[in-house]
């Protein structure tokens, strides 16, 4: 079963510094698969206004990106900034 990680943020979080950590723990997983295999088997997404970050573990490269978001933000922001929710990936429709 694949999951996804759902992080949402609290609201006196910047959607800008969330990003950042995001755009580095993406920066830094290619620093260890390579940018050809993070572009492939990476899936992630940030909502700047909801302050939520969806990180797709299906893949090592995601689960990779997953462990140094989470690390990040809690050195950065504060373990209490932020929660991670487990979610069970939908398949497409007409699966």
């Amino acid at each position: 079963m694949s999951e996804i990680y759902r992080f949402q943020f609290i609201d006196k979080i910047p959607s800008k510094d969330i990003e950042e950590t995001l755009f580095w723990s993406v920066f830094n997983t290619e620093s260890v698969f390579g940018k050809p295999k993070v572009r492939l088997d990476a899936s992630f997404y940030f909502d700047r206004e909801k302050k939520v970050c969806v990180i797709d573990n299906a893949t090592d490269v995601g689960k990779h990106i997953a462990q140094l978001f989470t690390s990040m933000a809690s050195l950065e922001f504060g373990e209490r900034a932020f929660t991670v929710e487990r979610l069970e990936k939908r398949p497409p429709a007409g699966e």
